[in-house]
Parts: C-alpha cells; sequence; structure tokens
C-alpha cells in the first residue's frame, strides 16, 4: 500500500454538489437536508462544521462536527470505501474533537444508523460507546412552513 497524504479542511460554499455526490457514494442513508441548499446553510451559518479530508485533489472523507453552544454533535462520517482504514476517519474525528475541545464542548454525540455494522464499529473504535436509553425523535417540516 503506498504512502497516502490527506489534507483535512473545512468545506467551501461552491462545493455543496460535490459534498452531496461524494455521501451517494461514500455515506449509508439519505437525510431530508441531502440538498445543494441545505448543505450550503449548514457552511453559512456554520463555516467550521463541514470537515473534508482530500487525498490527491479529491474528496476521500467527510464529517459534520455542528457546534450550538452547548453540545457537539457529529454526523455524517464517511470515507470512500477504497480509503477506509487508512485512518482517514481517525484524522477526521481528530479534526472535529479538536473543533470542539477549542469552543468548550464536553462530549460528542455521534448519530449512527442502527443497521450500519461498520459504522458502529468504527465509533466504538474511536471511543464512543452506544447509549440504549436514548431514542432519536424526528419531525420534518413541511416546506416552507418554519421561517427564520
Amino acid at each position: 500500500m503506498t504512502d497516502l497524504r490527506i489534507r483535512v479542511r473545512t468545506a467551501r460554499a461552491d462545493e455543496a454538489e460535490t459534498v452531496l455526490a461524494f455521501w451517494a457514494e461514500a455515506a449509508e442513508g439519505t437525510s431530508i437536508t441531502d440538498d445543494a441548499d441545505g448543505v450550503g446553510r449548514l457552511i453559512a451559518r456554520d463555516p467550521e462544521a463541514l470537515i473534508l479530508a482530500e487525498s490527491g485533489g479529491r474528496l476521500v472523507g467527510s464529517v459534520i462536527a455542528g457546534w450550538d453552544g452547548w453540545r457537539c454533535s457529529l454526523y455524517r462520517l464517511a470515507v470512500l470505501p477504497e480509503f477506509r482504514r487508512r485512518g482517514i476517519g481517525t484524522a477526521l474525528l481528530e479534526a472535529a474533537e479538536a473543533r470542539f475541545a477549542a469552543v468548550g464542548g464536553r462530549r460528542g454525540d455521534a448519530m449512527v444508523l442502527e443497521a450500519n455494522e461498520r459504522a458502529r464499529l468504527a465509533w466504538a473504535a474511536a471511543g464512543y460507546h452506544r447509549e440504549d436509553h436514548w431514542r432519536r425523535w424526528v419531525k420534518p417540516f413541511a416546506e416552507n412552513s418554519v421561517t427564520g
């Protein structure tokens, strides 16, 4: 295996479509916000939240490290299949955790699909543990029903 050089950085506003194409290939599941507008709003609201890994100019990994002033939330940890198990996920989580430490975060919460065994193993290997007493409750809002 050749030496893999990666660069970890935050996403730019003009990369929404690139990120969506990457998630279609590397991430499991979709969200109501999986569109260019949703990704663009994330970057506009919190420019440090969407962290990307690239190698040779190619997007190979991502994680969303959301900070709302109280909680540290992790979403969309994904690595292209052919680049997995090469330290990219670890580098992304280190960047996310460094971001959280810098703002005074005290605990990271990760959203993981129940059926995604590979992801559950990766999060456990990174030191995260499952909390079975919590369940996620969601309510999708109808388009344009919530004003900001």
